[in-house]
């Protein structure tokens, strides 16, 4: 099993990296975002210090599932999203269902 993760965010983009990335790495694509604010509500908590409340986007489920399963078998995360304002987002979505899920330390 590879020892490294590489997260980004188009399939494209993980197809080409892992051309040229080694055994030692998996390379999977996000697809975008995988989290959401709730459309019911308005998902800011005004009353818990502003705490925002993110739901996991419909048909994302067993997406977030394989990465947290390929995260658990990895010695290093690298979340490589673009370097955008979208970029920034996903990769913080990653990290968070990541949380308590690997002992591999993450890199952005």
């Amino acid at each position: 099993m590879a020892k490294n993760l590489v997260l980004v965010e188009s399939p494209s983009k993980a197809k080409t990296i892992n051309k040229y990335l080694g055994r030692n790495y998996v390379v999977e694509a996000t697809v975008g975002h995988i989290r959401n604010l709730p459309k019911t509500k308005l998902g800011i908590d005004v009353e818990d210090g502003f705490k925002v409340s993110l739901l996991n986007i419909r048909g994302k489920g067993d997406l977030i599932k394989k990465i947290r399963k390929l995260a658990s078998k990895a010695e290093k995360i690298f979340v490589a999203t673009d370097p955008d304002r979208e970029g920034e987002a996903i990769a913080q979505d990653v990290v968070e269902i990541l949380e308590g899920k690997t002992n591999a330390h993450i890199y952005r």
